[in-house]
């Protein structure tokens, strides 16, 4: 049972950021110090990626695990209540998210999904990124 009313809860909810989330903020500083350059937020792409390196033809999404439905992630699991509710929209966003990862593909972008859960270990995250990007 949610301890919040539901007023309380939609006034929660309706502070949940979708662009500059503490998540990404952390990658992109990880990333700016590694001494890469970036767009943010594309419009013109399909899913608006979190990060576009134009030049290496590569895009980086930076996902919570809760929102975008990481598998098998503590972090994703499903709120008590309203599951009704919850349910179809956290399976309609990482559906959109597989949609938006193949139009990229499509169009020739390399893509590159980072977790929030992910961000706990530096080093390897550091590994992941440039071996992503200099490739």
């Amino acid at each position: 049972m949610d301890t919040l009313t539901s007023r309380q809860r939609s006034a929660r909810m309706a502070l949940v950021r979708a662009k500059h989330t503490k998540p990404e903020l952390r990658v992109r500083r990880l990333v700016h110090g590694l001494g890469y350059r970036y767009r943010l937020h594309r419009r013109d792409l399909p899913g608006t990626p979190d990060m576009v390196f134009p030049a290496r033809g590569k895009v980086i999404m930076v996902h919570g695990c809760f929102w975008h439905r990481h598998a098998r992630c503590a972090l994703a699991r499903l709120p008590k209540s309203r599951r009704d509710f919850w349910v179809p929209k956290l399976v309609a966003n990482a559906r959109r998210d597989a949609r938006d990862a193949r139009a990229l593909r499509r169009l020739g972008w390399g893509v590159m999904t980072i977790w929030e859960c992910q961000l706990s270990d530096a080093a390897v995250l550091t590994r992941r990124i440039r071996r992503f990007l200099d490739a």
